[in-house]
């Protein structure tokens, strides 16, 4: 009797045992594996119509196909990237959320706020670099100027004229004005737009003087005869405009700089997500027609990098800014 008892009490405490042990799976299978819970949010930090929003959109469509999952974009623009970026900066680190991060966003804020509501190192995931842009110098075709030099003389003789818009304070395009009236010697007075659309209609209206920008968002306008291109910004001359010159050629020495366009996701998302995000969309870089539109239309340098490639990237392009903003006096506070 006693060895009968004693081996139903050990059957009962193996049961037991392994009743305990079948939950965690049953508990665990409970949760959606990702992403079939809910739609993905890719968040733009600028209006749209831009080149991160044209980014955005045509990164959406193609995570949508890969993942099998609705990948929904939304602009929330504002202070170069940063009210956006704040926004992701505080979403949960499930895989929901991913951000167009932006020269701007993830490397001249840092040095331009004094107080930035967000930190472009510890408060995201780098998943990957999707390219660089040239910015270009555009007037108002009335304006009364052909090239860079006749701008200059113009700045330089009529103080009515000393002004220059940017898609936000922050933004790469800000940046690019402020070197210029650095280099120029002439001061300048910056008008921040909360988007490029909006900016460029008033340069074409002649409300503003002029603005840099990306190629990308000035084509239908340049196409229009509604805006005049002077100049690129990069190193070498454009493709998708051979025979306008660089900023250097153009007169203005040490005036170098490209844009850049990448994608982020909260900070602690798992790494299997980061992962598999970065394959899809390096992976979507690759495609024909992505290639076509971003890359031969919009005039992009395609990249797709690694996440640690993106990171080293912003530990270069952080200082750099950070010094140039010092050596201008620009301020967004």
């Amino acid at each position: 009797m006693t060895l009968h008892r004693r081996q139903l009490l050990q059957a009962l405490a193996g049961s037991t045992t392994l009743g305990l042990t079948g939950l965690a799976p049953s508990a665990g299978a409970q949760e959606a594996p990702w992403p079939t819970a809910k739609p993905i949010t890719y968040v733009v930090p600028f209006t749209a119509g831009g080149s991160t929003d044209v980014v955005g959109r045509t990164l959406a469509q193609k995570l949508g196909e890969a993942l099998k999952q609705t990948v929904v974009v939304e602009n929330r623009p504002g202070t170069g990237g940063g009210i956006g970026a704040a926004s992701v900066a505080k979403a949960p680190a499930d895989g929901y959320t991913l951000m167009g991060g932006t020269i701007s966003s993830h490397a001249i804020n840092a040095g331009l706020y004094r107080k930035l509501p967000y930190d472009p190192v510890k408060d995201f995931e780098p998943v990957s670099l999707v390219a660089f842009l040239p910015n270009v110098l555009l007037v108002n075709p009335n304006l009364g100027v052909n090239s860079v030099a006749d701008l200059i003389a113009l700045l330089k003789k009529d103080e009515s004229k000393r002004t220059f818009a940017s898609s936000g304070a922050g933004t790469s395009t800000h940046l690019a004005g402020e070197l210029f009236a650095d280099l120029i010697g002439v001061p300048l007075t910056h008008i921040a737009y909360k988007g490029t659309p909006p900016a460029m209609v008033d340069v074409s209206a002649g409300q503003v003087t002029f603005m840099f920008d990306q190629m990308t968002a000035a084509l239908p306008l340049l196409q229009a005869g509604k805006l005049k291109l002077l100049a690129v910004t990069t190193g070498k001359r454009f493709f998708l405009a051979p025979d306008t010159p660089t900023m250097i050629e153009a007169g203005v020495p040490g005036f170098e700089m490209s844009s850049w366009q990448a994608v982020y996701a909260p900070k602690g998302t798992p790494k299997a997500i980061v992962q598999r995000l970065n394959a899809e969309i390096v992976k979507a870089l690759k495609q024909p027609d992505v290639r076509e539109k971003l890359g031969k239309q919009l005039g992009m340098e395609l990249v797709g990098s690694t996440p640690e490639e993106l990171a080293a990237l912003m530990q270069r392009e952080i200082p750099r800014w950070a010094a140039l903003v010092k050596k201008s006096g620009a301020s967004a506070d």
